[in-house]
């Protein structure tokens, strides 16, 4: 038994997380549309920082060198990962989940061979 088998689903996380920032920002008196903009800002912040660490991992800025290791690079995807979840959450909330599905599974549809795409498993 792994030590996240009795750790909450993913996505009662994810809506927990974007049930409080939605909370905290709706305190300061912001719109949802402004709130789902700076959400999406948010997200190109975790991508730069992924860069960010992808060059360091590689070693090539001359100022600061292997300033970073691939498991760092590893945690910042994964943190762009987590932004995005509860990006498309606050904007869709529970819908979020069976919308990233038929998009996956749209997606995953002109890459993989029939019969090897999500929706046929």
């Amino acid at each position: 038994m792994s030590a996240h088998s009795s750790s909450p689903p993913l996505w009662d996380l994810i809506g927990r997380l974007a049930a409080l920032f939605t909370s905290l920002d709706s305190e300061r008196g912001m719109t949802p549309e402004q709130q789902w903009t700076l959400q999406v800002l948010k997200l190109t912040e975790e991508v730069g920082e992924s860069a960010q660490a992808v060059v360091g991992a590689w070693g090539t800025n001359p100022r600061k060198g292997h300033s970073h290791t691939w498991r760092h690079v590893q945690e910042e995807v994964a943190d762009t990962a987590i932004t995005s979840l509860v990006t498309l959450h606050r904007m869709l909330g529970d819908e979020a989940p069976a919308f990233l599905a038929d998009v996956l599974a749209r997606k995953s549809a002109k890459f993989l061979p029939r019969g090897s795409r999500a929706e046929e498993t």
